[in-house]
């Protein structure tokens, strides 16, 4: 029984499968490539579990594009899609910050906005991905 080649991946283990069958490449090659097992990748191409966030940045090199899109118009969708790119949780990044990871998810689910002084910091990290332009009205900010 052939395999169903995945034309319109909707999931992330849908683009993998596209690549990785474009490529002509085994789950083991993928899961030696990403530091995984093969049944992680079996699993992710099924749709039976996602990858975690530590694993973003591998498989968006491995795919050569991001396989999501955040309205990066937006301090939510810039976060978000920041926190991809580098493979970072809600609690990493809260971290850095000096918040907690309570107050990122906050963040990204446009339920409050970050203190000026904050924002400065936010404004730096983001500004570290060339994919990510930042600006955000500083009028929308609690002073």
């Amino acid at each position: 029984m052939p395999v169903a080649y995945p034309a319109n991946p909707g999931t992330i283990g849908e683009h993998m499968k596209r690549k990785r069958m474009d490529s002509k490449l085994l789950q083991k090659d993928i899961a030696k490539i990403l530091g995984v097992t093969e049944d992680c990748i079996t699993n992710w191409e099924k749709n039976r579990s996602i990858p975690q966030i530590q694993f973003m940045p591998l498989i968006i090199q491995f795919l050569g594009y991001l396989p999501f899109s955040f309205d990066q118009t937006t301090l939510s969708g810039k976060l978000k899609a920041y926190r991809h790119l580098k493979g970072m949780s809600q609690k990493r990044l809260g971290t850095i910050l000096n918040v907690d990871g309570a107050t990122i998810s906050s963040w990204e689910q446009s339920e409050s906005q970050p203190y000026k002084r904050t924002l400065d910091k936010i404004n730096k990290i983001l500004n570290e991905v060339p994919e990510i332009s930042f600006s955000i009205d500083d009028s929308d900010l609690i002073a």
